[in-house]
């Protein structure tokens, strides 16, 4: 699982920073989480594959995280796509889409798939066989969803000698790598120790978009490897924070603290901030492992 920053502002495109905008990247599989005015144009310069992108996934109708969305979507159908395309996003996205792609004329080559999702819940909304994809209620002006990717367990490694030295028959590797023993034809047994190794641990990231601080966050991402959270403003500016419905870095922080996160990314950083440098003094006086959500950079989960 490999995430790539793409945009980590608020409040404009200032400073050299865009609107928020990512990609994770799953093994062959792609998905886009927001989609802010200028999504494209980053996706160009950092040389993104997403044409072969079939989820993605919007948190809120706010416009620095939906307004690149209707680009995405005409580019793709001018490039000629057939495949389908599956938005996720809290109630209203649909409506805006549809209406816009009327109003303006455009004729899609392909199939939009909406589906609306419970900003109030976490549920799961989208798995395939080695992923989980599910909700992180978020508090804000507006129906705002995280998002938290789970990868499920992976089977075990079996060990190519011992396929050799019992003679397995490609039938029964299946089952071993479930963790099954393998049946000698005298009838003893080998155990799935001795046949196998531990298959790498599965990975999380979790993506907490506009949010004041929500304690009930931190339990719903409790352990995952990376977690992304924004971090608008600083402590000199926490009333800000709590009358916008936005966080400080320090309650981010906090946030990974108490999850017990292993890595922290701060994004979504106001516009009237030049540097960041405040943002990570505070986080880190709350936990250590944390990181400015730097444009262009892909962090490994791990």
């Amino acid at each position: 699982m490999q995430l790539t920053i793409l945009g980590n502002s608020s409040g404009g495109p200032f400073h050299g920073r865009h609107y928020t905008a990512q990609v994770l990247q799953v093994e062959n599989q792609t998905y886009l989480i927001d989609c802010g005015e200028g999504t494209q144009m980053q996706i160009f310069k950092y040389r993104i594959k997403v044409d072969a992108c079939k989820q993605i996934f919007i948190s809120h109708l706010h416009g620095d995280h939906v307004f690149g969305l209707i680009g995405l979507i005409t580019n793709w159908s001018h490039r000629k796509r057939s495949e389908p395309l599956h938005i996720f996003s809290p109630p209203g996205l649909q409506e805006l889409i549809e209406t816009t792609i009327r109003v303006c004329g455009i004729r899609l080559s392909y199939v939009i798939e909406f589906q609306e999702v419970d900003a109030t819940i976490s549920a799961k909304v989208f798995e395939t066989p080695k992923l989980e994809v599910w909700t992180i209620p978020l508090h804000h002006r507006s129906p705002t969803s995280g998002w938290l990717f789970r990868e499920k367990p992976k089977p075990r490694n079996i060990r190519p000698e011992k396929i050799e030295e019992y003679s397995i028959p490609f039938v029964a590797i299946p089952a071993i790598k479930a963790g099954g023993d393998f049946e000698l034809p005298d009838g003893s047994r080998v155990p799935n120790a001795e046949l196998t190794l531990d298959p790498p641990s599965p990975v999380s990231y979790a993506f907490c978009s506009d949010t004041a601080f929500s304690e009930p966050v931190a339990e719903i991402v409790r352990g995952v490897d990376l977690l992304y959270h924004e971090a608008t403003f600083i402590n000199e500016n926490a009333q800000e924070a709590v009358i916008s419905f936005h966080s400080t870095a320090a309650q981010a922080a906090e946030i990974a603290r108490r999850a017990g996160v292993k890595r922290l990314i701060l994004g979504h950083i106001s516009g009237r901030y030049a540097d960041t440098a405040q943002h990570l003094i505070e986080a880190r006086a709350v936990f250590e492992q944390v990181e400015i959500a730097e444009e262009g950079k892909k962090w490994d989960v791990y």
